[in-house]
């Protein structure tokens, strides 16, 4: 793992005090949404298909910060939208810093060298460069050229500075373990902290659905991926369960209120994917009034092929709460490779193929 052992420590404390005082549903990353306002306008994006008057909406610093306090959880994502356009960003990141939070700070980094001398090098602060795959790849994916080039710069120009910095790659329709293996090699080779990947969720608002992986051809890929990785010395952010699990090795529901979302709707049900299901006042609320049991793979057809990081990972966590030794050995060995694959919740082993250690704690959790 690529974690700072400060994060490392802090997380696991978090967990331990939770399972201590018998806490049942406990968030583990707030997905901080202050706006959906994007410079971008890409093909798999569900957020940014909204009205202007939507769309020019922001939450205030103070709305920020007091939910980061609500919610509480030891790291905070800032997605979006594009969050360096919210002209308060500067001060979120700050509030968020001197609460003791680690953030991350997600961005297509268009903007980033404009505004990086609005930031200070934190422990606590990473910015989360969004990536899709190698040049032709990711400007494809975002619908524009040059984007490419522009973020690796602003890479460059952040780790300069002395800056966290991550890379957040989706993965659409189309890639080979080979193209995957290359990318994460360049990437790698940049000097980033390390990487999140995970298979794009088919947002219902997205302008394109081709383009979205499904099912087995994800576990197939991801196979393929970490077959040629067991050469390689990549650094995922992501626990080593929720890597065996995307391999197609465990048998995992999600965790919805493990990355509960805060927009500028208020706190979004269930979780940062499903759009329509509701907002609730407060974070409580949503603990409460949220009808869990109608979400997951087997319970809703809009969950059904989510293999997303933002539900699985704090399930994956949890598994290796209860299971540490299973855990440490899939980290010490690796995400399986060949054989078969486990069955999924409510469907049979034969068929299950057919469906379309503080070491091992998750960096961070978003879409």
């Amino acid at each position: 793992m690529s974690v700072p052992l400060r994060q490392q420590i802090a997380v696991a404390s978090y967990l331990i005090r939770q399972k201590i005082r018998g806490v049942k549903k406990y968030p583990l990353v707030l997905m901080l949404e202050p706006l959906f306002r994007c410079n971008l306008a890409c093909a798999g994006c569900g957020k940014i298909d909204y009205p202007d008057d939507i769309l020019d909406k922001r939450l205030s610093l103070q709305e920020c910060l007091d939910a980061v306090d609500e919610c509480d959880a030891p790291m905070v994502s800032i997605p979006g939208g594009e969050p360096l356009i919210h002209k308060e960003m500067p001060q979120i990141v700050e509030g968020i810093i001197a609460r003791k939070k680690f953030v991350y700070l997600c961005t297509n980094a268009l903007l980033l060298r404009k505004r990086i001398d609005d930031y200070r090098p934190s422990p606590y602060l990473t910015f989360s460069i969004h990536l899709d795959g190698n040049r032709d790849r990711h400007d494809n994916s975002v619908c524009q050229e040059g984007v490419f080039d522009i973020a690796i710069e602003a890479i460059k120009l952040a780790l300069s500075k002395g800056f966290r910095v991550t890379v957040n790659c989706t993965l659409f329709q189309g890639e080979t373990p080979e193209e995957v293996a290359e990318f994460l090699d360049y990437v790698m080779a940049l000097g980033v902290e390390g990487i999140t990947i995970a298979p794009g969720f088919s947002y219902e608002r997205a302008p394109r659905q081709d383009v979205f992986i499904k099912g087995l051809d994800v576990k197939n890929l991801f196979r393929g991926i970490f077959e040629i990785g067991k050469q390689r010395k990549w650094k995922l952010n992501h626990s080593s369960l929720y890597l065996d699990y995307l391999a197609g090795n465990q048998n995992y529901n999600c965790t919805p209120w493990g990355n509960p979302t805060r927009n500028v709707f208020g706190w979004q049900k269930p979780c940062y994917l499903l759009a329509d299901e509701g907002n609730a006042d407060s974070f409580k609320e949503l603990l409460d009034s949220t009808p869990w049991d109608k979400y997951g793979t087997v319970n809703n057809p809009k969950c059904a092929n989510c293999m997303a990081h933002c539900g699985y990972e704090a399930t994956a966590v949890e598994d290796m709460l209860k299971h540490p030794l299973k855990a440490l050995l899939t980290h010490l060995r690796g995400p399986k490779t060949s054989g078969e694959m486990v069955a999924e919740k409510g469907v049979s082993a034969s068929g299950a193929n057919k469906k379309s250690a503080i070491a091992d704690i998750p960096v961070r959790i978003e879409s």
